[in-house]
């Protein structure tokens, strides 16, 4: 079976997460700086998991149309998909993932500074437990 690599793509930091070999079990792998040369750190771990899928999580809002965000994405993704030209790059819904990643922590008594670190790469992999939850991976 094929990896997936899926981002949570924010303005300041990307969460990256990755699922197992036999696609079941989602696990954020790192956090990504926006402001940096982020495609080349995703090139390294595109490159550990040999070709992956690429799955961006689409910013919906509650009604489930697209706002100016999800062009954002949109633009972000084609820029992807011509920087890994050989891969495939998928959209999936990321509704409420900073969040439900936000409250998890909160309950966990994680401090704050630990919380601004690990938020963005457990988004990513609560949006890729749901791709892979769904049976599309």
């Amino acid at each position: 079976m094929q990896r997936i690599v899926a981002l949570d793509i924010g303005t300041v930091r990307i969460g990256v997460a990755v699922s197992d070999p036999l696609g079941m079990f989602a696990q954020g792998v790192a956090v990504l700086r926006a402001d940096t040369d982020w495609m080349k750190e995703l090139d390294k771990i595109v490159r550990e998991y040999d070709l992956p899928k690429i799955l961006v999580g689409m910013p919906r809002r509650t009604d489930g149309s697209e706002g100016p965000e999800a062009v954002r994405m949109r633009e972000i993704a084609a820029e992807i998909k011509t920087y890994f030209n050989d891969l495939a790059v998928e959209f999936w819904d990321e509704r409420f993932t900073t969040t439900i990643a936000q409250q998890a922590l909160l309950e966990a008594d994680v401090s704050r500074k630990d919380r601004k670190q690990k938020v963005d790469k457990i988004a990513a992999a609560l949006l890729l437990q749901s791709y892979l939850d769904s049976g599309r991976g």
